[in-house]
């Protein structure tokens, strides 16, 4: 399901600031991975790096690294002693992503962490001005609280695919007798996103922006 018209998107691509050289190498090469879909791409990415320079983090904690798109992305607004720290699961994703960040400006102040994020982000002893959520949909709960604390107060936090594709609108989520949403990752999105909604210890905003992204701050 296309949350947002292609031509939208299209349009939209072609009045904001293009890829960087490097961002079109990654594109590239994720196309070419069977779960493409995964990638932030030109549009979100961009507003990553907006929200990223506007903030000027020191620190900065990405959950979900993929193939490194919006590592990079993020990683344009550090301080000049900034450090973006990013978790990946899967070997392969990680080694690729490694690739490109070497060939970064900021290569050096991106630190790769491969394994589970549940296990490797209580041993981070950083205080996060920005976090972004895009792993396993079911944990987005557990990830939120296990940051939570070590984000500063009016510190930000990003979560990616609200929308999932869809299943998580009101239409798909087993309300006036419609079907309930495919799967435990539509059922994490919408577990999540009315736990943040009734998080009285945040501020937050919906950015209807490819499959979706809650921007949080810290109260």
């Amino acid at each position: 399901m296309d949350i947002i018209d292609p031509k939208l998107q299209e349009y939209a691509e072609s009045l904001s600031t293009p890829e960087d050289e490097l961002l079109k190498k990654v594109s590239a090469f994720t196309q070419r991975h069977s779960e493409s879909h995964m990638m932030s791409g030109h549009l979100q990415g961009k507003v990553l790096e907006m929200v990223s320079c506007m903030i000027r983090p020191r620190r900065v904690l990405e959950i979900g690294t993929f193939t490194g798109y919006s590592a990079l992305c993020l990683a344009k607004g550090l301080t000049e002693e900034g450090e973006l720290h990013t978790i990946e699961l899967r070997d392969f994703e990680a080694e690729k992503a490694k690739e490109f960040f070497l060939q970064s400006e900021q290569a050096g102040r991106i630190i790769l962490h491969t394994g589970n994020a549940l296990s490797i982000i209580p041993e981070l002893n950083e205080t996060w001005d920005l976090v972004f959520i895009d792993a396993y949909k079911p944990d987005y709960i557990e990830y939120f609280n296990l940051v939570f604390p070590k984000v500063r107060k009016n510190g930000f936090i990003l979560a990616d695919n609200i929308f999932f594709h869809g299943q998580a609108l009101p239409a798909h989520a087993g309300t006036d007798g419609e079907k309930e949403p495919k799967g435990i990752n539509a059922k994490g999105i919408i577990a999540f996103n009315e736990f943040i909604k009734n998080n009285k210890k945040v501020e937050k905003v919906v950015l209807t922006v490819r499959d979706g992204l809650y921007l949080m701050k810290k109260l």
